[in-house]
């Protein structure tokens, strides 16, 4: 199996590279055959692409995708506080 620090750069470079991604701020952690994902992107229609290209490109690695969603506009409800 690859090394840690190989499959961890492998999938930063997809990341980085892939066109349907182009993604800098996602951080990419190996545990045994475990590969988190975190950080944040603008939706969850972006999150999910980025998990389903990484899933596809590395079969053999159980994904955990804990990518959230950062709000780029104002909201559209008013929060109530009691």
């Amino acid at each position: 199996m690859t090394n840690r620090l190989d499959l961890e750069a492998e999938i930063q470079r997809l990341l980085t590279e892939h066109d349907r991604i182009s993604e800098l701020g996602i951080t990419v952690h190996r545990r045994d055959d475990l590969v988190m994902l975190g950080g944040e992107v603008e939706s969850a229609q972006r999150r999910d692409e980025i998990c389903r290209q990484i899933a596809v490109h590395f079969p053999d690695v159980e994904i955990i995708c804990d990518i959230g969603v950062t709000r780029a506009q104002a909201p559209s409800e008013v929060e109530e506080i009691s």
